[in-house]
């Protein structure tokens, strides 16, 4: 069997397994922090119910923050996808052509 468009199988598994590590990461950071909000809703809304202005409570902030969470972390993956995950993928493609 020649090398010639024969895979990488190394470099291969090592992608798939940094896109795991990087997406299982990131997605339960996400949820830690999301039900963490929401157990703290739900169980004890006193501290979230607090003022922290005359008009505005702990709770909208930090429902910012959950949103603002999810922003940073899907920026996070794509700029990891964009640099380390397509770079070894153009590798692993042009180890093939040769």
């Amino acid at each position: 069997m020649s090398n010639h468009h024969k895979i990488d199988n190394e470099k291969f598994q090592g992608l798939v397994r940094s896109k795991w590590s990087v997406s299982l990461s990131l997605s339960a950071l996400m949820l830690v922090i999301y039900y963490g909000f929401i157990l703290v809703l739900a169980f004890n809304k006193n501290i979230l119910s607090q003022k922290i202005g005359e008009h505005m409570t702990l709770g909208i902030p930090i429902g910012l923050g959950v949103i603002l969470s999810a922003c940073v972390l899907t920026g996070i993956y794509v700029r990891w996808a964009n640099t380390t995950y397509d770079k070894t993928v153009k590798d692993i493609i042009d180890h093939m052509k040769r």
